[in-house]
């Protein structure tokens, strides 16, 4: 019987762009859902959990959830934060495909 083959090229090119996706979706989706909760006086999600979330790769997420959300647009660490780990992120994945060391 042969097993499942796992070749690095294809996890290289569709593993970690999902794995990025799926960050961004989670931080989108806990953005929206700590507002809700801050409104209704309920346990709230951990800074250092939407921060760990937007350094492990969902920054434009976390980021766009910020602006539909109109939350933590208060506090300067995440206002300058997201968005600059965004674009630190945004940049990193645009010159990987240029240099072609993402096919």
């Amino acid at each position: 019987m042969n097993g499942i083959r796992i070749y690095p090229q294809a996890l290289l090119l569709y593993g970690v762009p999902l794995l990025l996706l799926l960050l961004n979706l989670v931080l989108f989706a806990l953005m929206g859902a700590d507002k809700r909760r801050a409104r209704l006086g309920k346990r709230r999600v951990p800074e250092k959990t939407l921060f760990l979330l937007a350094v492990l790769g969902g920054a434009p997420g976390g980021t766009l959830g910020m602006s539909v959300f109109r939350h933590k647009t208060k506090h300067w660490y995440f206002a300058w934060g997201f968005p600059a780990l965004a674009v630190l992120q945004i940049g990193l994945a645009a010159w990987l495909v240029l240099r072609r060391l993402v096919p």
